[in-house]
């Protein structure tokens, strides 16, 4: 396998500080301010079309309502995606995975996918995204696969066993995180940089892997987690804590 090198700074599902996150234009933004990569959120419609797209259900973030699971692709791509944001963004639409690949290679940016199903489509998800980017994507040093679905991360263990793989902890860590981390070959941790503690960040340290902190915002607690000696930080706003943390004397 490749040695994944992870910038210092990724952008939350593209740049989720300056547009509508998890779209094509929040992609071409974090490429525009200056960010290396960008991770963004891939789960399935109705018809198993792969979007680029976090809730299970589609209120928040478009015009639409209900769960994406109930709801074919040829109805998701006439919602409005952009106004919920600001005006400037109207007439946005919620992108394909294929879409999203397009531009990030456009732009050669690196990319973590993280594969986010809708309940009970964790190894499908995982099957049909993976068919789709083994096929379309060649520089295995630029993305980073990761879930919090440990049978998803199996799956791409399994598929893609050359792409790299992350294994995310929410708030509460299985206790058997450690193994888990083992059995998938794991090249990241990526963990809630805002409700961590020194003695967890310093247990993922003596993995020696990339640790990687989502999602700070906070300048303060950037600085903190830094001092601990976290390697990466996903970010709404790459451009803002970029300055501030590593480019301010």
């Amino acid at each position: 396998m490749s040695v994944l090198k992870l910038p210092s700074v990724i952008g939350h599902r593209g740049a989720a500080a300056y547009a509508p996150e998890n779209t094509l234009e929040s992609i071409r933004t974090a490429a525009e301010i200056g960010a290396k990569w960008v991770e963004l959120d891939v789960k399935l419609t109705k018809d198993s079309v792969p979007i680029i797209f976090h809730d299970d259900t589609l209120e928040r973030t478009t015009s639409g309502y209900g769960l994406v699971a109930d709801t074919n692709y040829d109805d998701i791509k006439e919602l409005e995606a952009g106004m919920w944001f600001s005006e400037g963004f109207t007439g946005v639409i919620v992108p394909t995975l294929e879409e999203a690949m397009e531009v990030i290679l456009h732009h050669d940016l690196g990319v973590n996918f993280e594969i986010k199903p809708c309940p009970g489509r964790e190894v499908e998800t995982a099957e049909v995204m993976l068919d789709i980017l083994s096929q379309g994507w060649d520089d295995t040093t630029k993305v980073l696969i990761s879930s919090f679905q440990h049978v998803s991360l199996e799956v791409a263990f399994d598929m893609v066993p050359d792409f790299h793989r992350g294994l995310l902890l929410e708030d509460e860590w299985p206790e058997n995180w450690k193994e888990l981390a083992d059995y998938l070959q794991v090249s990241s941790i990526n963990f809630n940089g805002n409700t961590a503690t020194r003695e967890q960040v310093e247990e993922l340290i003596e993995l020696q892997k990339p640790v990687c902190a989502y999602t700070i915002n906070d300048i303060q607690t950037a600085k903190r987690l830094r001092q601990w000696g976290v390697d990466s930080f996903f970010t709404d706003d790459p451009e803002s804590v970029n300055d501030k943390l590593f480019r301010s004397h």
